[in-house]
């Protein structure tokens, strides 16, 4: 048996399936773990969504914002973003609430107290170890799991407060723990998170840090995967491991073996989307 984690795939299903035979994926033994983003952007997210959806306990996926966004369309809270948004065909499928309602129960973060290793989507501020981290995710899925979920996105965009502090509550409360989960990239030594920046390490302000490069950040401990980040690429440094390598935008689709000293295979990708 071997588990792989898989970058964002974001709708791009024909590398996928070229990553899996490269692979040599067998659905009867190896698990996958998928860094979120799922769908959008690419052509086939109704395609991704079946495939990994079938795979059952062999697929463990967290929620991005890519996902969250398609949710937030099915509640009303959001619209489709007319020449980006490539979710029309999930919308419209006669499976759709099937596949919307198994999508709504994936966790926003995955451990692994074996491997010692956590997968989310984007990151976590400095002041959460992983126990805590644990708990906030829980506290998103509480409420994505509930009867009242479809008033969550409501409030769900925004970004304020961009600082932690357990005194937080409410939608504000919510908002900050899903925008780390599924949207962080760059921090403040004191956890001060900046949304607005997207390049590669080197080209922020100052002051900006990558959120893992906080010499502070209390999960340095615990080996983290992640995705989102498609302009930092590959990266495996200090218990680290983000493995979004831009497939939508023409880079490549990676897949890393976790239990085999974190072994890479990357396949190209044609490119969906062209970058800005």
């Amino acid at each position: 048996m071997a588990t792989y984690a898989i970058g964002d795939i974001q709708g791009c299903f024909d590398a996928l399936q070229q990553l899996l035979e490269q692979i040599r994926f067998d659905p009867d033994n190896d698990q996958l773990w998928f860094t979120g983003d799922l769908v959008n952007r690419g052509p086939k997210s109704l395609e991704t969504l079946r495939f990994v959806k079938q795979l059952g306990e062999q697929a463990i996926t967290v929620l991005g914002n890519h996902d969250l966004h398609l949710l937030a369309i099915d509640a009303g809270y959001s619209k489709l973003h007319k020449g980006s948004d490539t979710l029309v065909p999930v919308l419209t499928a006669p499976d759709k609430g099937e596949l919307l309602e198994w999508l709504r129960y994936r966790p926003l973060l995955h451990f692994d107290a074996g491997l010692n290793t956590a997968m989310l989507h984007a990151g976590l501020p400095p002041q959460w170890d992983i126990s805590q981290a644990q708990q906030h995710a829980n506290e998103i899925e509480t409420v994505l799991r509930g009867n009242k979920w479809r008033s969550f996105f409501k409030h769900m965009y925004g970004n304020q407060p961009n600082r932690w502090s357990e005194e937080l509550q409410s939608r504000d409360r919510l908002r900050f723990i899903v925008n780390c989960f599924t949207r962080l990239r760059y921090c403040t030594t004191n956890g001060k998170i900046d949304f607005r920046e997207k390049g590669k390490p080197g080209t922020q302000p100052p002051g900006l840090l990558p959120w893992f490069e906080i010499p502070s950040r209390k999960s340095q401990d615990t080996r983290i995967i992640f995705g989102h980040w498609s302009t930092l690429g590959l990266c495996q440094t200090d218990n680290i491991c983000a493995i979004d390598t831009g497939c939508l935008w023409g880079g490549s689709l990676t897949a890393v073996q976790l239990d085999d000293e974190m072994t890479t295979t990357s396949i190209p990708c044609l490119a969906q989307r062209t970058p800005g």
